[in-house]
């Protein structure tokens, strides 16, 4: 069976992606070896996929949009009248291919990353409670918390209490995260600590509290007001989702 010129560019992306049968591959090399324009295309499509491949992690797009992509090149190709160069076609196909890898990479980066942050939010409530320092300043008066922190970061925290919906407030301490020096709250549910931890975020909108399960502990993050928010417990995930909309608010 012999491939047709007009065949070719539909079938360059499966060819790349090693994806064709064996008679196919070896029609296209063939035809590669004979056709310029066909060949310039087959170099653009190799060049951009090294440059996603080599910039992000691995990712392939799932195989029912490869086929979707294929088959609206063929659509395009069978619709007279159109005018549309292969090259062109081919090319706004590839930049397509190439936003959804990149932004398939990002999403996995900024997964990762807040993975990362999970578990160093769990460490530092860990450690809190194994050396009995949850505090550096122990009251439940939101007047007394709030200005212990002046002149130790430069940043205002809302300290707010909670007393009257069952999280009343046990004090506050200077911690790490990520680097940088971050306020600690401490709250209580019953006899459950949960610490809360804030940090500036500027230029970033507010979010709802989104849910993390890690290592048998609840979490979860959100922003409010340029500020970053983590609250972790062992408390069960409704009562804290709960602590979580109340800040949120």
């Amino acid at each position: 069976m012999s491939i047709d010129h007009s065949q070719v560019p539909e079938l360059l992306h499966a060819y790349v992606d090693g994806e064709l049968d064996l008679v196919n591959g070896q029609e296209i090399e063939r035809h590669l070896r004979t056709c310029e324009d066909c060949r310039r295309i087959e170099q653009q499509i190799r060049a951009l996929h090294e440059v996603v491949t080599s910039d992000a992690p691995s990712y392939r797009a799932p195989a029912h949009l490869r086929r979707n992509l294929r088959a609206a090149l063929r659509r395009e190709a069978k619709e007279p009248g159109r005018g549309i160069s292969w090259p062109w076609l081919t090319f706004a196909t590839v930049t397509v291919c190439a936003i959804l890898l990149l932004a398939a990479a990002l999403f996995q980066n900024t997964r990762a990353t807040q993975r990362a942050l999970a578990d160093q939010v769990i460490g530092n409530h860990v450690r809190s409670l194994l050396a009995t320092h949850l505090v550096d300043v122990a009251s439940s008066d939101q007047h007394t918390v709030k200005p212990w922190f002046d002149g130790k970061i430069d940043f205002a925290p809302e300290v707010r209490d909670l007393s009257n919906d069952g999280f009343p407030l046990a004090g506050g301490r200077l911690d790490y995260l990520d680097g940088k020096t971050v306020v600690a709250l401490v709250y209580h549910r019953n006899k459950h600590p949960i610490n809360l931890f804030i940090a500036p975020v500027p230029a970033k909108g507010d979010t709802a509290p989104e849910s993390i399960n890690r290592r048998g502990y609840s979490l979860f993050h959100w922003t409010h007001s340029e500020m970053d928010y983590w609250a972790v417990s062992d408390l069960n995930q409704t009562e804290l989702r709960h602590f979580a909309d109340l800040l949120a608010r």
